[in-house]
């Protein structure tokens, strides 16, 4: 099944972020950690180049440890700033607050150069949906100033939130780009909510999700849905246990695939599951 979701609003936020470019000094892109790569807008680079960035690989808190650590040290390879954040409980927030200051004071030096008055500096918010930039914002703010929710779309329209006299940011709509050309992407996408789940079928996101699981993951499966030999498994028969031991039937005690795929996938996004990454760093070539 080939995943897209692409709805009108999202042609009205790239044309309007395209607009907006100009007025800004800093683009803070958020990536979902458990999938850095997949979350990750090709099409964001291109139109923002030459600015400033800073890559926050944002709901650390629910990925793997050492899969972030490893995607941190890919990704410093051509960004400046990476940081690793729980806009949750604000962990990394000072991290990101060093390097705009970074970033502030290279602005005012070469504004002071050319003899330009000091003004705030403009920071650009991106990403895709449902990858918390609300809930960053709200957190690098300290009060709730933007509207938030854990599905995709809450954020329709661009928003500019003035922080101090020396920072403005611009809270964007959440974006995917229009074709995924590799389709295991918008399977990742979709695991993870980024996508609305009305566009896809979540028994085959789940059975999809379990391969992936199965390679460093079967341990997490075994422990929450008491499934013993998960490794030995194939995908179907791990859902159908999922479904067996979870109590997930219908009548005459067939199982519910249905439930027992959106158990799976709520409780993947939700951390139930453990800390669990789906793009593999190890994978990555140089």
């Amino acid at each position: 099944m080939a995943i897209e979701w692409y709805p009108g609003h999202m042609t009205a936020a790239m044309r309007r972020m395209e607009k907006d470019l100009p007025l800004v000094d800093l683009v803070i892109e958020l990536l979902d950690a458990r999938i850095p790569i997949s979350s990750k807008n090709p099409k964001l680079d291109s139109l923002v180049k030459g600015k400033k960035k800073i890559i926050v690989l944002n709901k650390a808190d629910l990925a793997d440890p050492k899969f972030t650590e490893e995607w941190v040290k890919v990704l410093k390879k051509k960004y400046e700033f990476v940081i690793p954040m729980d806009s949750r409980s604000k962990k990394g927030m000072t991290e990101v607050k060093k390097a705009a200051g970074i970033v502030l004071q290279e602005k005012r030096e070469r504004d002071k150069k050319k003899g330009i008055a000091a003004r705030p500096i403009k920071t650009m918010i991106a990403g895709i949906p449902n990858v918390g930039k609300s809930t960053f914002i709200n957190s690098f703010v300290g009060k709730v100033t933007a509207k938030t929710g854990n599905k995709p779309g809450v954020t329709r329209g661009n928003q500019w939130i003035r922080i101090s006299q020396d920072l403005n940011l611009l809270d964007t709509p959440g974006v995917l780009w229009p074709k995924f050309d590799d389709q295991a992407v918008g399977y990742k996408l979709a695991s993870y909510g980024a996508i609305a789940d009305h566009v896809f079928d979540e028994g085959d996101v789940a059975f999809t999700a379990i391969g992936y699981m199965k390679k460093y993951y079967c341990n997490a499966l075994s422990e929450r849905y008491k499934i013993e030999n998960v490794s030995e498994m194939d995908n179907l028969a791990i859902l159908t246990q999922i479904g067996i031991n979870k109590k997930l039937l219908k009548k005459g005690a067939e199982v519910d695939f249905s439930r027992a795929s959106h158990m799976l996938l709520e409780d993947l996004r939700s951390g139930r599951l453990g800390r669990i990454s789906l793009d593999d760093p190890f994978e990555q070539e140089d």
